[in-house]
């Protein structure tokens, strides 16, 4: 089980460099692992490796598509694939791509798109997918995971690239609040149980963890207990730890820096549809398109905050 040690202070690693440092690892130790990127290594700290392993670590330059189709190929042929680029190239540009040259034509590669939502900031809207998670849950048999900390990023990565399928891995940049020990371990498929409640259960994922466990602090003070669960697996869903939580608070909140339609909010509405109706609300990007800015700002533009999940969590309380 994963340890927790959340206090909510930031992690003193950005992802920017974790990222590098875990692909370059898997690269050295495993030869059957290549690394492809659409001419945005230095984001991530590996065109040094790059410059010295060229056959290893590949600048598909900016053709996202392209480079989807190579690493279809690239499975294919027996290798284990790693692409990167910008959230929005991972996903919109290069869909079709993914989708048959990797998805329909049973090839495993492993996608990761940096920089989502609200944390591509100053490269504004056009960089900024909110339905990047939409669209690969209509990928069948996707794995989607929206990463927490950095702890959790080089610990999944590995498992990752071992597991069949088209993978896609939704992580930041920057710095994230550091929820989990060193050592810790994660199960693709389960979600982790950050605070107990008995009032209404707040299900989070990547940067809306640190917004959920504020606002469950603030919602104590309050009288009221909120269960937080850490969904950082989109797809497969944690059915069984969201029907857990459920039928104990009798109310789910679900925050995420994604649309909420197609994500994780409907994810957890169909399940719960499905197996267990239950009031429900969520704190996500109504239905919009991005804009240029600061991240605090866009949290605070399209709601994603501790104080809003606060406000709907009172009201989703009231419907009880």
């Amino acid at each position: 089980m994963p340890k927790i040690v959340y206090d909510g202070s930031l992690d003193p690693r950005t992802f920017k460099d974790v990222i590098g440092q875990t692909i370059i690892r898997l690269l050295e130790s495993d030869p059957d692992v290549i690394y492809v990127d659409a001419d945005l290594m230095s984001t991530i700290g590996t065109y040094k490796y790059h410059q010295e392993h060229p056959d290893r670590a590949i600048n598909m330059g900016v053709s996202e598509a392209n480079m989807m189709g190579v690493a279809g190929g690239l499975a294919a042929s027996g290798f284990k694939p790693i692409a990167h680029t910008f959230g929005p190239f991972a996903s919109r540009r290069s869909f079709d791509q993914v989708f048959l040259s990797a998805g329909y034509a049973g090839n495993d590669i492993t996608v990761i798109g940096t920089d989502p939502g609200v944390c591509a900031a100053f490269n504004g809207g056009t960089h900024m997918p909110f339905e990047d998670v939409a669209l690969y849950r209509a990928i069948p048999t996707a794995t989607i995971l929206d990463i927490t900390d950095t702890v959790m990023f080089k610990t999944l990565l590995p498992q990752l690239i071992e597991r069949p399928g088209v993978k896609y891995i939704r992580v930041g940049r920057k710095q994230n609040a550091k929820v989990y020990d060193e050592g810790s371990a994660f199960e693709v498929g389960k979600s982790i149980r950050l605070r107990e409640g008995s009032d209404l259960t707040i299900i989070a994922c990547g940067i809306m963890v640190h917004e959920a466990l504020q606002a469950a602090r603030i919602l104590s003070e309050q009288g009221i207990h909120a269960e937080v669960l850490d969904m950082f697996t989109i797809k497969p869903l944690d059915v069984e730890g969201l029907l857990h939580s459920a039928k104990k608070t009798g109310a789910v909140l679900v925050a995420e820096n994604h649309n909420k339609i197609g994500g994780l909010y409907a994810a957890v509405c169909e399940a719960l549809a499905f197996h267990h109706p239950t009031p429900a609300a969520c704190v996500a990007v109504e239905d919009e398109y991005g804009e240029v800015g600061p991240q605090d700002y866009l949290q605070q533009r399209f709601g994603l905050t501790k104080e809003h999940i606060v406000q709907v969590a009172q009201d989703l309380i009231k419907r009880k």
